[in-house]
C-alpha cells in the first residue's frame, strides 16, 4: 500500500519532544521528507537519533530559533539549498506558563504579578515564531504556487482561564494571525488551517507533578492523538480546505460531516 506522503517536504517547528516529535514520527511512517527544526543542543540531537533509530532514513536536524529573524533565514536557505522545496510547515514551536508560574495550575496568579519581561518572552515564542516563520517560508511557497501552513494552537478555555496570561492570549493571537494568513494566501494557492489537541496533553508544558495526579485520573491526551489530523492535514486528502480549526478529538466526526 502506497504511502501518503511520498516526496511531500515538511518542517516542523519545536519537534525535538512533545507533539512536535508526535507529529513528525505520524508523518515519517507516512513517507514523509521531515526536518525537525528546534533550538539546537542535545535534546534535538537525541530525538533525530532515537527517530533514525527507528528506520526512518528521511529525517533531518534543522537548527532554529523561531524568535531569531536569522536562524529562519538560515533555515529557509537550509531549504531552499537541500530540498530545493517545502511542501508542508507546521508551526509548533511554543512555550507554556510554566516558563511564567510553576504552579499554574494549582496556584493560578493574577496577570499584573507577570513581569513585562516574562510577558515578551512567551508572546515572542508563542506569536512572533509563527509569524516570522511563516513570514520566511511562504515566499517560497507563493513562488511554487502551493503549500500548507499548519498552526497549533490550544483550547477556547485556555483563552479565558484564570491565570492564564500570556498563554492564552498568545493562542488567541495566533488563531487570530491563522484565520488572517488564511486569506493573505488564497490567491497564491496556499492553505493555512489550525490543529488543537481537544485537551491537556502529556508534554514538557505540565509541570511532572501535576502531571502525574491527571495522569493517573486519566485526564490527559497522548501526543499522538494528532497523528491522524496532521497526516490529513499534510497530504492531498485536505486540498482545498483552508482557514479551519480542527480539534484533534473531534477530527473523525469532523472528517465524517465535511464528506457527506
Amino acid at each position: 500500500m502506497e504511502k501518503a506522503l511520498m516526496d511531500v517536504h515538511i518542517v516542523v517547528t519545536g519537534a525535538s519532544s512533545g507533539l512536535g516529535y508526535a507529529m513528525s514520527e505520524a508523518l515519517l511512517s507516512e513517507g514523509a521528507t521531515v526536518a525537525l527544526a528546534s533550538r539546537p543542543g542535545p535534546k534535538l540531537t537525541e530525538a533525530i537519533i532515537n527517530l533514525k533509530d527507528k528506520g526512518y532514513s528521511t529525517v533531518f536536524e534543522l537548527p532554529l530559533d523561531v524568535r531569531s529573524e536569522g536562524s529562519v533565514e538560515d533555515a529557509v536557505k537550509w531549504v531552499k539549498a537541500e530540498w530545493g522545496k517545502i511542501d508542508v510547515l507546521v508551526n509548533n514551536a511554543g512555550i507554556g506558563m510554566r516558563t511564567v508560574n510553576p504552579k499554574f495550575l494549582t496556584k493560578p496568579q493574577p496577570f499584573f504579578h507577570v513581569s513585562p519581561e516574562e510577558f515578551r518572552n512567551l508572546m515572542d515564542t508563542n506569536v512572533t515564531g509563527y509569524f516570522l516563520t511563516s513570514r520566511g517560508f511562504t515566499p517560497l511557497m507563493a513562488e511554487q504556487g502551493r503549500g500548507k501552513i499548519i498552526n497549533i494552537s490550544m483550547n477556547y478555555e485556555t483563552m479565558k482561564r484564570k491565570g492564564f496570561v500570556p498563554y492564552g492570549p498568545s493562542r488567541a493571537a495566533t488563531e487570530s494571525l491563522s484565520y488572517i494568513m488564511a486569506e493573505d494566501m488564497r490567491e497564491y494557492g496556499v492553505s493555512v488551517n489550525m490543529l488543537l489537541p481537544g485537551g491537556a496533553t502529556v508534554t514538557g508544558m505540565i509541570p511532572d507533578e501535576v502531571k502525574k495526579e491527571l495522569e493517573g485520573k486519566s485526564q490527559l491526551l497522548k501526543p499522538e492523538i494528532m497523528a491522524k489530523p496532521i497526516v490529513f492535514l499534510a497530504s492531498e486528502q485536505s486540498e482545498g480546505i483552508t482557514g479551519e480549526r480542527i480539534v484533534a478529538t473531534e477530527f473523525e466526526s469532523w472528517l465524517k460531516e465535511r464528506r457527506k
